[in-house]
């Protein structure tokens, strides 16, 4: 019985001691990307050996001795960490909400993580979006319809060094067709499959003895173009466009492809002066060659090509849980799911993506230092109880002798 004297105070020095280790922990990533504070919780061991007195008098008592503390760590893992621009393309942060999680895979083993400073690698000449400790990024696949698939599936990096044309299909003209000449021409681009904007002319011909109706016409080069019928254009008194508003036609190119191309032309006037072309609009663009890859604000994995247009790779999973401090930390900034933190979620990207950004770790330096003083203080004191049981019981021994 003697020696309990020493069980309040030794396990006092070792549940501070493991406060320490949380403390340093802490402190050593303070500048990891993503990474949670932990915090080193405190409990009575009140009965966990109840003790009965007084057996062989016939007194019993329910009373439990205080007999030291123990200790846990407890995540504040869905605790927000503060975002910062880094202008990295593959650098990526949840921003909003600490209940949300990139997913990634060592093999078959899936992990969740906040730190999104991730990097590529190519593995069989595919290149792949990894983390910086090497584990893949998990996304949801790109679609041909311009959507995402529904099951998460390692990132692959995929640009084109070239896309091709966007076909012109649709194109609206604003100008004016000179009402006191008898001709008029406007010159056009148009985009083909296979050509990377060839110029057509579009022709008004006065109708003779008519002063509002004319005559259009249209050649392009590299092609021919056909309308289903010969297309007469009606100005009203006042210069306004009367009919047709709209012009169908078909262009045939020499490699063999032929596409059909709407023309608005219900902006056009008739005024005497200039064959002003004042704007024109169009679905149709040029090739374009490959720009920059990175993870745009929707999460989206996209190739950018110097023409404006995209190629999507994937959408980043984000995975969210009913009890998001219950993940179990593995090492870095990687935690595993069990049971404890309930169902998981895929969460939505928009509005949680700050692309170009990292989150950095919620360890603050004065809030751990501020603690690790506490701690100190408190091994110290339960050293000195140490100490002072260990003289008691030597006085002990020897008044006994």
């Amino acid at each position: 019985m003697a020696l309990s004297i020493f069980t309040p105070s030794c396990t006092g020095m070792s549940a501070q001691s493991q406060a320490l280790e949380t403390v340093s922990t802490n402190i050593a990533n303070l500048r990891t990307t993503g990474y949670k504070v932990s915090e080193t919780m405190f409990y009575t061991l009140l009965g966990s050996q109840p003790i009965v007195k007084g057996n062989q008098s016939g007194l019993s008592s329910s009373h439990t001795d205080i007999d030291g503390v123990g200790y846990y760590n407890r995540n504040l893992i869905d605790t927000q960490g503060v975002v910062t621009s880094t202008g990295n393309n593959y650098d990526v942060a949840i921003n909003g909400t600490g209940n949300a999680f990139f997913m990634v895979k060592d093999g078959e083993d899936v992990y969740y993580t906040r730190a999104g400073d991730f990097e590529t690698r190519t593995v069989d000449g595919k290149t792949y979006l990894i983390t910086s400790g090497g584990l893949r990024v998990q996304g949801f696949p790109a679609l041909e319809d311009g959507g995402f698939g529904t099951t998460p599936a390692d990132i692959e990096i995929i640009s084109p060094e070239t896309i091709p044309p966007t076909a012109t299909t649709e194109m609206s003209i604003t100008a004016n067709v000179p009402a006191d000449e008898t001709s008029s021409s406007y010159a056009l681009t148009v985009y083909g499959e296979q050509y990377d904007g060839r110029t057509m002319n579009m022709k008004f011909d006065k109708v003779e003895g008519q002063n509002n109706i004319w005559d259009v016409s249209f050649v392009i080069e590299d092609g021919t173009v056909t309308t289903a019928e010969p297309v007469e254009v009606l100005f009203d008194g006042n210069g306004q466009l009367v009919t047709p508003k709209n012009i169908d036609i078909n262009i045939a190119w020499e490699d063999g492809t032929s596409q059909t191309v709407n023309i608005d032309i219900s902006n056009m006037t008739q005024y005497a002066g200039d064959n002003e072309l004042t704007n024109v609009t169009q679905d149709g663009m040029q090739s374009g060659r490959f720009s920059k890859s990175w993870i745009d604000e929707n999460g989206v994995v996209q190739a950018v090509y110097s023409n404006g247009k995209t190629f999507n790779n994937a959408k980043l999973t984000l995975v969210g849980f009913t009890a998001p401090n219950n993940l179990y930390p593995v090492s870095g900034t990687l935690f595993e799911a069990y049971p404890d933190a309930g169902e998981s979620t895929y969460l939505e990207t928009s509005g949680l993506i700050q692309s170009q950004a990292l989150e950095s770790s919620t360890a603050n330096v004065e809030e751990e230092f501020s603690t690790m003083m506490i701690v100190q203080r408190a091994y110290s004191l339960n050293a000195t109880a140490f100490t002072t049981s260990d003289e008691m019981l030597q006085e002990l021994v020897n008044l006994k002798t």
